[in-house]
């Protein structure tokens, strides 16, 4: 018997009702974009009458979620960095002297005094004994400090130091398995940095991703350009506290040994002469806002996490009336005295800055440093003219596509056709619904996922419609060809639109950008596609059957 049970009809015609519910918000995307951004600004304490305004642009009962345009429908910027990661191997073999120093000299008695050596390779530590004939004992006690190497997998076998005799002298660097292991930390650490830097900025949907050994893909539609992009991620906004050893203003005089010479950020003219290893760094960071000093300037509040906020007040406790820098990327921002124990860990960085450089710094300290930095290999700033272009050409398409396919199916069968070009409607409707409900974005490779959508969606409806034509034939009966051209029908339609869905199932797998939208629309149309022809088409098919009982079928 042809009939679908009312429970069943209910929920079909509520999906369909859903899906141009949510999609609807497209057809009016800058109202529904201003509303969406002025929420957001008002609950994070902004206000003012434009706010209010555009919030009232759009009505807040209904449902406000859109599909987000791609860097080449929006426009915004494009960068390819390389991330230094050979860098990092400097910082952590300059980290380990103090730790090679306190374990020699525990030894004192043994191996005598400890002197660290400058070396023409920043990725190794060399340290030379006094007591020569126990420099075999002294790289012993140096190969205890060594640890398991950390991976993805967690710890393994492999030690993290190599530590050889050269000479006179220990030489202490980073084992193979230690620099693969950092260079895939320093990897995954700059993709989440970036990706807060850039969250944070309040961009909408962007393209952070991998490529290769050494190299990040960033594409962040809406951004001004290139430059600003690389203002925003391409600083290391690293933090540092120093102990100062003096003040010049020769910028190439000699610091001497363990000491950096920095100049000033305020002061042009002035260097400041700094020992090498900080007293804190920005890694002990745990909070910083933009604020303003006690003259009412812009400045920086930040917060150390216990740790850090130890450290900083054991420093301060013990150099009161010696002056301290504090160190932004090489520059000093300013160097008080010290004037007495700063204890809980926080404190006010100062210095010549606009309200908007101390939000940018408050964003670039909160989401932490870099741990290396980046070369630009490639950058490109996308103008919002080319993705209205774009955007018009995947109009034009789309329509010149749905006026064929609606103007082919109405040509071919009938009123059958008009069903037909119903279910193709809110199969278009359907999958922009989804793309808005799971943030998806579109790119112009998504666009044309879309258009070829359109054309496959029929595909199901003919096979339907061809096989109750053949079922006609067979004097069954009107009832009876529809039921069976659909039974029949089934296994062909889900054989196409499986192995269609595993192609776009590896693409989204294996490809990466564009090819992943494309992959996206490509899969959401084929499963609202197959609903909508084995489950749309049947119900309108059943309720044109019903109320009009035709004795055969014009199809």
């Amino acid at each position: 018997m042809l009939q679908i049970p009312m429970w069943k009809r209910i929920l079909i015609w509520s999906t369909c009702a859903l899906a141009l519910l949510f999609a609807m918000p497209n057809l009016f995307y800058d109202r529904v974009e201003r509303h969406n951004d002025a929420v957001v600004a008002l609950d994070t304490g902004q206000s003012g009458a434009a706010l209010d305004a555009d919030k009232a642009a759009w009505p807040a009962f209904l449902p406000g979620f859109l599909v987000n345009l791609g860097l080449d429908l929006r426009g915004g910027a494009h960068l390819l960095a390389e991330v230094r990661v050979s860098d990092v191997y400097a910082d952590r073999i300059d980290g380990m002297w103090p730790a090679v120093r306190d374990r020699l000299a525990s030894e004192r008695e043994t191996v005598g005094a400890v002197r660290r050596m400058p070396s023409d390779d920043a990725g190794e530590l060399r340290v030379r004994v006094a007591n020569a004939a126990t420099i075999e004992q002294a790289a012993g006690y140096v190969r205890e400090l060594a640890q398991p190497t950390e991976s993805l997998g967690g710890f393994g076998a492999a030690r993290d130091l190599d530590v050889r005799i050269d000479g006179e002298d220990i030489v202490v660097t980073l084992s193979e398995a230690e620099r693969a292991a950092t260079d895939e930390r320093t990897m995954r650490l700059s993709l989440e940095i970036i990706r807060r830097r850039v969250d944070e900025a309040g961009t909408r949907e962007p393209t952070i991703q991998r490529q290769g050994a050494d190299r990040i893909l960033i594409q962040v539609p809406g951004i001004g350009s290139a430059e600003e992009l690389k203002a925003l991620i391409g600083t290391t906004a690293r933090l540092t506290f120093h102990l100062v050893v003096r003040v010049t203003s020769d910028p190439d005089e000699v610091p001497g040994p363990r000491n950096v010479i920095y100049p000033s950020m305020d002061e042009p003219g002035t260097y400041y002469v700094v020992d090498q290893t900080p007293v804190v760094t920005g890694d002990q960071l745990v909070d910083a806002q933009p604020g303003m000093d006690q003259n009412n300037r812009p400045a920086v509040n930040f917060r150390f996490n216990p740790a850090g906020g130890r450290a900083f007040g054991l420093y301060t406790a013990e150099n009161i009336g010696n002056p301290f820098a504090i160190v932004l990327d090489s520059e000093v921002v300013s160097a008080p005295v010290i004037q007495s124990h700063i204890a809980g860990g926080s404190g006010i960085i100062t210095g010549r800055f606009t309200v908007e450089e101390t939000s940018r710094l408050a964003v670039l300290l909160r989401s932490g440093a870099l741990p290396a930095e980046m070369d630009f290999l490639e950058e490109r700033t996308v103008g919002p003219e080319l993705g209205q272009d774009s955007i018009d050409a995947g109009k034009i398409a789309a329509i010149v596509a749905m006026i064929a396919v609606l103007g082919f199916m109405l040509a071919s069968y009938g009123v059958f056709g008009i069903i037909a070009n119903i279910a193709l409607v809110l199969n278009v409707s359907m999958i922009f619904a989804l793309l808005s409900l799971i943030g998806a974005t579109l790119t112009l490779p998504g666009i044309a996922g879309i258009v070829l959508t359109i054309g496959m969606a029929v595909d199901a409806t003919v096979l339907i419609f061809e096989r109750i034509r053949e079922e006609m034939r067979t004097a069954k009966g009107p009832a009876r060809a529809i039921e069976l051209g659909y039974e029949k029908a089934l296994s062909a339609i889900l054989d196409a639109n499986i192995t269609t869905f595993i192609t776009a199932l590896i693409l989204f797998a294996m490809g990466s950008g564009p090819v992943r939208g494309f992959a996206v629309t490509l899969g959401l149309g084929i499963l609202t596609s197959v609903f909508t022809a084995l489950m749309v088409t049947r119900l309108m098919m059943v309720i044109y059957f019903e109320r009009r009982r035709p004795k055969t079928l014009a199809i």
